[in-house]
């Protein structure tokens, strides 16, 4: 019986030291780093160790470094996981190099040619017509007119006769109606396109501006190539499907808001047979701005015979911004004479024929000298009349 107590106690006791010690290895560390084989710590005397990377400090130099790993000349590189599917117009098969944002023209898309050869602002351009009727009313009265036929007036009845010539500036609020951009059945409504529709479709003679006599007359296509610039061509891509477009263009010298003079030579007469002063307008010619060296100058493009004219005129009439139903025609509107001008250049004490600008520097002066004029003109008149 004590024989099997005390193997029991000598059982117990290795248990106990046989855990003990498993418990030691598992949770502490040796006191003795075991040295490690000869054979794997010697290394071949011809490789080099390698250097030690450093550890990234911060979690964002860490993915840098992973990106930099990657490709090291741009840190911004984006790899989709799956293929793109569908259109866009930023795939590189569009014409659009991915994270590029810059446009390769195709060359194997087909290449289209538009010509537009109108000019901006009614030149030369072809007027588009009403297909319906653009009014409330039903228009049934008749568009033929023609203008009235002036009176006969004798050389030997003109007792009293100067030449005068004025220029109509349309900035002044009497002349708007010379700068109205409406379009109508016959086209652009700025008087400088009615006189260019005139001279095209008329075959009103344009003549040179070297002189306001009318002696040079100018061809319909060099009064034309006068305003109409030249030809522009420009490649248009279309960035969805790669296809270039040539848009040629032909744009003018000048934009058609710069023409708002226009001069105006006439010859005031009075007939002793009807014993009153008529006043006929002889020519007009538009005044163009273009810049010349730097500098806005005024232009004599051409001048226009009126008596010409005056059958081409009936066929517009004048933008009314009072009563659109009372609107007069443009043949009216100068022999009715509604339009303001001043006077540049008279016959009257003028032996050396130059204009008001030449001896006269001031404006605010030439306008006033204007005014003498039309005085004097006034005056004679008013003096043959006994009260």
């Amino acid at each position: 019986m004590k024989k099997i107590v005390y193997s029991g106690l000598l059982m117990t006791t290795a248990l106990v030291v046989a855990m003990g010690a498993m418990a030691q290895s598992k949770y502490k560390k040796p006191a003795t780093t075991t040295t490690k084989p000869a054979a794997s710590a010697a290394k071949p005397a011809t490789t080099k160790a390698k250097p030690v990377a450093k550890k990234p400090t911060s979690k964002y130099a860490a993915a840098k470094n992973n990106i930099n790993q990657v490709n090291p000349a741009a840190d911004t590189t984006i790899v989709p996981a799956q293929a793109v599917t569908g259109t866009s117009r930023y795939r590189n098969s569009n014409n659009t190099a991915l994270g590029t944002g810059t446009t390769t023209t195709n060359p194997t898309a087909p290449v289209t040619f538009s010509f537009d050869t109108t000019v901006q602002g009614g030149f030369d351009a072809k007027p588009e017509v009403s297909l319906r009727n653009n009014y409330a009313m039903l228009r049934t009265q008749v568009r033929d007119r023609k203008p009235l036929e002036y009176e006969d007036l004798r050389e030997d009845d003109a007792v009293f006769s100067h030449f005068i010539w004025r220029e109509i500036d349309a900035r002044e609020k009497i002349n708007q109606s010379f700068m109205y951009p409406g379009k109508d059945d016959n086209g652009d409504q700025r008087f400088f396109s009615l006189l260019l529709s005139a001279i095209k479709n008329d075959s009103v003679t344009a003549f040179s501006s070297d002189n306001d006599r009318f002696t040079t007359p100018l061809t319909t296509s060099y009064v034309m190539s006068m305003v109409s610039g030249a030809l522009d061509t420009v490649d248009v891509v279309d960035p969805a499907t790669g296809a270039v477009e040539k848009v040629i263009t032909k744009k003018p010298k000048f934009s058609p808001d710069s023409v708002y003079t226009f001069r105006i030579k006439e010859q005031i007469i009075f007939d002793k047979e009807s014993s009153r002063m008529f006043t006929r307008i002889l020519g007009i010619a538009p005044i163009a701005k273009q810049v010349v060296a730097g500098k806005s100058l005024p232009r004599v493009l051409f001048w226009v015979y009126y008596p010409d004219i005056r059958a081409s005129l009936t066929k517009f009439d004048v933008y009314n911004p009072k009563n659109i139903a009372a609107r007069m025609t443009w043949e009216e509107l100068f022999e009715s004479r509604f339009f303001s001008s001043y006077i540049i250049k008279s016959t009257i004490n003028n032996p050396g024929d130059k204009s008001l600008s030449a001896f006269i520097k001031d404006p605010l002066f030439r306008l006033l000298e204007g005014e003498n004029i039309k005085s004097k003109i006034m005056n004679y008149e008013q003096d043959l009349w006994a009260y």
